[in-house]
Parts: structure tokens; C-alpha cells; sequence
């Protein structure tokens, strides 16, 4: 059962560690927070596309 939510826990927490990021700081915070927040949208890339076309 821990397994089902391993990585959609460890994706949760890195948005929200983005977030937090993107709130407390500026330059440096700012550049973690685009880091963090683009694992998810590269993570839903990477499913939509590439491994979709691969089950075709």
C-alpha cells in the first residue's frame, strides 16, 4: 500500500517546497522555486507524450 503513494507524495512535497520557496525569498528562492515547480509539469510531459506514444 505505501508503494501506491510513494511518488505521488514525493511530487506533492516537491510543489509544495516550490511554493514555500516562491513565497519566502527573492533571487536565489526564486530560481529553487521555478526548479521544484517544474518537476510536475516535466513529469506530466514526459508521461503524456513520450510514454504514451511508446503503448501505441
Amino acid at each position: 500500500m505505501a508503494a501506491i503513494f510513494r511518488w505521488p507524495l514525493l511530487i506533492a512535497l516537491l510543489t509544495l517546497a516550490g511554493l514555500l520557496a516562491a513565497l519566502v525569498g527573492d533571487d536565489a528562492w526564486d530560481a529553487v522555486s521555478w526548479a521544484l515547480l517544474s518537476v510536475p509539469v516535466a513529469l506530466c510531459g514526459y508521461f503524456s507524450f513520450v510514454r504514451g506514444r511508446r503503448q501505441d
